[in-house]
């Protein structure tokens, strides 16, 4: 009996990163999220958003329902750099209980670029999303249990969690939340909060492996005469 060899794909990362501090918090759990795919032998691109100078702002001429509709070069630059990844992962600080208007923006220009609300409403398949998983990380200056008491946490998983999973079409949209992330927040604390951070990178590299594994034509295991 001889095993067949496998032809899995390597798992691609895109990890996008928005926060305007170089060394935040926010910062090492990209750096953790991607330091533990790679070590899992998984692609990762790193999109760092303040430090590419993202212009968050949509032309008129990049509405989906524009009749002069375009794709503006950076857009296009961006959809190249992370069109192929099989997961999306958001990290981000909660500002007044919602995500930075840099991100917003890449939402609207970037991860939504020719989707109309008709594409949403049809459940049409989007050509870089569809079939994707969501992973989000965020952080804030005060505790969970208060943003779920003001209603913040349940707002923020329901729109932005649940429903640009269910509008392009993703699934299993994840979510780990770090609270009352503060200057001087003590090193112990930090290393816990990044231990947790690449469990779930690790949890989410088994997962991504497996699918590609059965995705393959020749699966790992298999044999033939």
């Amino acid at each position: 009996m001889q095993k067949r060899a496998s032809t899995a794909r390597t798992p691609r990362h895109a990890v996008i990163l928005c926060h305007p501090a170089e060394t935040s918090f926010n910062a090492a759990v990209a750096a953790r999220y991607c330091e533990t795919a790679e070590a899992n032998g998984h692609e990762v691109v790193l999109r760092d958003l303040y430090r590419i100078g993202f212009d968050p702002v949509l032309k008129p001429s990049e509405r989906p329902t524009a009749p002069d509709f375009h794709m503006a070069a950076d857009v296009a630059a961006e959809i190249e750099a992370i069109g192929s990844a099989d997961i999306f992962v958001l990290i981000y600080p909660l500002w007044f209980g919602t995500p930075p208007a840099m991100l917003k923006g890449y939402v609207e220009r970037v991860l939504g670029s020719g989707f109309s609300h008709d594409s949403v409403r049809q459940r049409a398949r989007h050509p870089m999303l569809t079939g994707k998983r969501l992973l989000s990380f965020t952080s804030s200056g005060i505790a969970k249990p208060w943003l779920q008491e003001q209603g913040a946490w349940m707002s923020l998983r329901n729109v932005f969690d649940m429903y640009l999973a269910r509008a392009f079409s993703m699934h299993d949209p994840d979510h780990v939340h770090f609270g009352s992330i503060v200057p001087g927040l003590k090193k112990r604390f930090v290393d816990e909060y990044l231990f947790q951070v690449e469990t779930e990178a690790r949890r989410i590299c088994a997962d991504l492996a497996l699918a590609a594994r059965r995705e393959a034509p020749g699966q790992a295991g298999r044999t033939e005469e």
